[in-house]
């Protein structure tokens, strides 16, 4: 039995981890040659059309107290198969962010230092951060709470002083909309860009079972976190536009743009900014991800092992041991290059099947067992669908062929657990 510690406001800085990761270092400078100054008005289109999708989610998870997430909702709406095929791109996903991030989160140290440049050194690197993170969440969902929680205010310090210097620093003529006319096709771009930006939640919600209150809780961190999110990236966007004239050619346009007006400790605060978001983000994963293969033992889908909990703390540590040793192999013999192409298909995905699911509980569930209800329900879930397909047309025919070698290896999995069962 888990336990539930994760209170409301635990939960709304469990989300902004896994949202705000290392992404927001490098896109603006991305979204700025997709469609200069008006990306700023990309991000606001962007944060509302995934407005859509987080009431959709809103919705469906109200009507959910156990762990599973995304996994569970398909289970429940759809059945044993699909279920499992969601649950099964959500944990490759994860184990990819997770080695993808780690990797990510030594390179920013070889900038501090050199000598993680070495290989031994930051093999050895990742396996030490992992097993700190992997300490952390063995002691107890409430050990990884505080360390979310810190890391959650921490990774936020850094971006709100380049966010507040920076607006004292802005150049107006840099942010002049009259000087150039918007282009539709780049526009899209930008917006398409930035969707995963914003994305993450999904993540989050897989710990239901360990919430203190989920049906409640849960649309109140989703929309909490959007507007938060949508408002923090719309600033950083703004400040690294109408401060840093040279933004189209940066590779790291926060830091840049930091060094630019604060002088060489702006480009070291961002760094070591990004070293904690990234640190933020890898423990939020941990948490969500080492409960898939538990929600997956639950409901008989992996074998029964992986729903056991510590007698002690609750924490179900043989899914736990399992993803830390799987997200370390990962991450040390890089393969995780493959699988993070299939991360932003599978999340369109699961963003699909979740607005469908809204529909088929609401003609199901008569009266329903949601506490939070849409008022244009319907409406809502078919423009996420609408939505969703608009991003898998803009998505690349590779991508698509890794989710189909993807899912082709978890139905081998399922078919060898079913006749082992």
């Amino acid at each position: 039995m888990l336990k539930r510690e994760i209170k409301r406001w635990d939960l709304v800085l469990l989300m902004i981890n896994t949202v705000i990761g290392a992404g927001i270092f490098g896109l603006p400078s991305v979204i700025f040659n997709h469609a200069g100054v008006y990306s700023i008005l990309a991000i606001m289109v962007c944060g509302v059309l995934v407005t859509v999708i987080t009431l959709n989610f809103s919705e469906v998870a109200s009507q959910f107290n156990k762990t599973g997430g995304p996994y569970l909702y398909t289970l429940e709406a759809f059945g044993k198969f699909p279920g499992y095929i969601i649950g099964w791109l959500a944990l490759v996903s994860r184990i990819a962010a997770y080695a993808a991030l780690v990797n990510l989160l030594v390179d920013y140290l070889s900038y501090l230092n050199e000598a993680f440049n070495n290989q031994l050194i930051r093999n050895a690197t990742i396996v030490l951060f992992t097993a700190f993170i992997f300490f952390v969440n063995y002691k107890g969902v409430r050990s990884s709470s505080r360390l979310n929680n810190f890391l959650g205010v921490a990774k936020l310090v850094p971006l709100l002083i380049f966010i507040v210097a920076g607006l004292f620093m802005l150049d107006s003529t840099l942010l002049d909309f009259d000087r150039t006319s918007p282009d539709i096709t780049g526009f899209s771009s930008a917006i398409l860009v930035f969707v995963f930006a914003f994305t993450g939640f999904e993540a989050a919600v897989i710990n239901t079972g360990e919430m203190s209150d989920p049906q409640k809780d849960i649309p109140f961190a989703l929309l909490v976190t959007t507007l938060f999110v949508g408002v923090f990236y719309s600033l950083i966007q703004i400040v690294c536009i109408g401060t840093f004239p040279q933004l189209a050619d940066s590779t790291k346009p926060i830091a840049d743009a930091a060094h630019n007006f604060l002088g060489p400790a702006g480009g070291l605060l961002i760094t070591v900014g990004a070293v904690i978001c990234i640190g933020g983000t890898l423990n939020a994963n941990m948490l969500a991800g080492s409960r898939l293969p538990f929600a997956f033992g639950e409901a008989g889908q992996f074998p029964a092992i992986f729903a056991k909990t510590h007698d002690k703390t609750a924490v179900p540590y043989i899914s736990l041991v399992l993803y830390a040793v799987v997200t370390i192999l990962v991450s040390v013999t890089g393969t995780f290059i493959y699988a993070l192409t299939i991360s932003v298909i599978s999340k369109v995905f699961i963003f699909a099947t979740i607005s469908a699911a809204l529909i088929k509980f609401r003609r199901v569930n008569k009266p329903s067992k949601a506490t939070f209800v849409l008022r244009y329900g319907h409406f809502s879930a078919i423009l996420g669908i609408i939505i969703c397909i608009w991003m898998l047309f803009a998505s690349r025919m590779s991508d698509f062929l890794d989710v189909l070698i993807t899912v082709s290896v978890g139905i081998g999995v399922f078919f060898i657990q079913k006749a082992n069962r």
